[in-house]
C-alpha cells in the first residue's frame, strides 16, 4: 500500500476560508494542536472560526517535541473529551504529533502549516524525538492527512529562519533520492526523481528570491513556499519508501543526539548533513561532480543565512567525543546511510566530519 498525497488540499491566499465547510462536515468535535506562543494569536482565530461553525473545539499544545510524552498526554485529551480530530496548526513537529496521534486513534487529521520549513503537512510519516530533541525513529503511517490547509496569509507570518530551513530540506530530495534509486527501474519512482530534480531547480533559481524579497505579488515567494511544503511531500509520496532519505538525513538525525543550549530547525540539520553526503560521495564512490555541488550549494546556503557547518550548529566535534558519538549513531543498523550504493563505516564519517570541519571552502 502507498499512501501519496492528503485526500484533499487546499492552497492559496484564503485556503483557510475556503476549507471551513469541508472541515465541518468532516469533525465535530476538533482538537487543535500547536506548540509555539509565536503562533498563539493564528490559533485563537482557528479556533474562532471552527466555533462559529458550531463545532464543539479545544485547543492543547506541546510541551516539547514530537516526544512519546507529549504524545501520550495529548491522546489522552482526545479520549477525555471524545474528540473526533486533530487539527495540527503549526510547525513540522506539530504536524508529525498531529499526524502520529490521529493514526494511533483511529480519528481525522487535518494538517494547517504555519511556515514552508518542511513537508510534513503532506506526508504518511512521523519523526518521533525525545522530548530533548534527540531523534528515536521515524514510523510509517497508514495514510496522509485527511486533509492539508496551505494557507499563504498563514506561511507569510513565519520568520524567514522557517523558510531558509524548508529550502534546505526540499533540496535534500533530489540529492538524497537520486542516489539512493537511480539503479531503480520502477517508473513511479523514477518519475519522482525527476521531480525532485526539477524542483531542485526551481529553488536554485527562485530560493534567493523568494527569502529576501517582498511577499506581495512574488511569484518566487508562492513557488517557493508550495515547493518546501508540497512538492517536496509529493516526491515521497509517489516515491514510496524507495525513494528514500540517504545520509543527510542520517547525519541530520546523529547531530540531534547532541544537545546544544540552541535549537536548529530540522532543515538547518539536515542542509549541514547534504554538504557532508556530497563530500562522502567525493571521497567513497569518486564522484567528480560533488565538489562543483557543494560550490553551488554554499552560495545558496551563504545567501539564505544557513549554517554550513556543524560548528555553526553550536557543536565542537573535537570535544566531549562529539565527533565519534555522531558517527556511531550516522551508522548504527538501521540508518538511512545504509541506502547508500556504496558501504560506509564508522571511521568513513569520522573522517569526512574532520575535514570537513576543518576546511575553509572558499566561494
Amino acid at each position: 500500500m502507498q499512501s501519496i498525497s492528503p485526500e484533499i488540499i487546499f492552497r492559496g491566499k484564503d485556503a483557510w476560508k475556503k476549507s471551513l465547510p469541508q472541515i465541518s462536515s468532516l469533525t465535530k468535535s476538533p482538537l487543535i494542536l500547536g506548540r509555539s506562543n509565536h503562533t498563539d494569536n493564528l490559533r485563537n482565530s482557528i479556533f474562532k472560526d471552527l466555533k462559529n461553525k458550531n463545532l464543539i473545539v479545544n485547543s492543547a499544545n506541546l510541551e516539547f517535541d514530537c516526544c512519546y510524552e507529549d504524545i501520550s498526554r495529548i491522546k489522552n485529551i482526545i479520549l477525555e473529551n471524545n474528540h473526533d480530530s486533530v487539527i495540527a496548526v503549526g510547525g513540522g513537529k506539530v504536524m508529525d504529533s498531529g499526524k502520529y496521534i490521529a493514526d494511533c486513534l483511529n480519528i481525522t487529521c487535518i494538517t494547517v502549516p504555519l511556515s514552508a520549513s518542511t513537508c510534513a503537512g503532506w506526508t504518511a510519516l512521523s519523526n518521533i524525538y525525545t522530548r530533548n530533541g534527540q531523534f528515536i525513529k521515524d514510523v510509517t503511517l497508514r495514510s496522509c492527512p485527511r486533509v492539508l490547509v496551505y494557507d499563504h496569509k498563514f506561511i507569510q507570518t513565519a520568520p524567514s529562519r522557517t523558510l531558509a530551513s524548508g529550502i534546505a530540506d526540499a533540496l535534500a530530495k533530489w540529492y538524497e533520492s537520486s542516489i539512493t534509486s537511480s539503479t531503480i527501474d520502477d517508473g513511479l519512482v523514477q518519475q519522482a526523481i525527476q521531480i525532485s530534480r526539477v524542483l531542485r531547480d526551481q529553488l536554485l533559481i527562485d530560493g534567493e528570491k523568494a527569502f529576501k524579497g517582498e511577499v506581495e505579488n512574488n511569484s518566487a515567494w508562492r513557488n517557493t513556499i508550495e515547493a518546501c511544503g508540497l512538492t517536496a511531500g509529493l516526491v515521497g509520496g509517489i516515491g514510496g519508501e524507495k525513494c528514500r532519505t540517504a545520509a543527510a538525513h542520517a547525519i541530520h538525525n546523529a547531530i540531534t543526539q547532541i544537545i546544544t543550549p540552541n535549537k536548529f530547525l530540522h532543515g538547518e540539520i539536515v542542509g549541514v548533513g547534504l554538504l557532508l553526503q556530497l563530500r562522502l560521495e567525493e571521497m567513497k564512490n569518486n564522484n567528480k561532480l560533488a565538489d562543483q555541488s557543494i560550490k553551488q550549494l554554499l552560495v545558496l546556503m551563504k545567501e539564505l543565512d544557513l549554517p554550513t557547518t556543524i560548528a555553526e550548529l553550536g557543536i565542537n566535534v573535537f570535544e566531549n567525543q562529539n565527533l565519534d558519538k555522531i558517527a556511531d549513531f550516522t551508522c548504527r543498523d538501521k540508518s538511512e546511510i545504509h541506502y547508500l550504493p556504496f558501504e560506509i563505516k564508522k571511521q568513513d564519517i569520522v573522517e569526512v566530519i574532520a575535514n570537513f570541519e576543518q576546511q575553509k571552502i572558499k566561494i
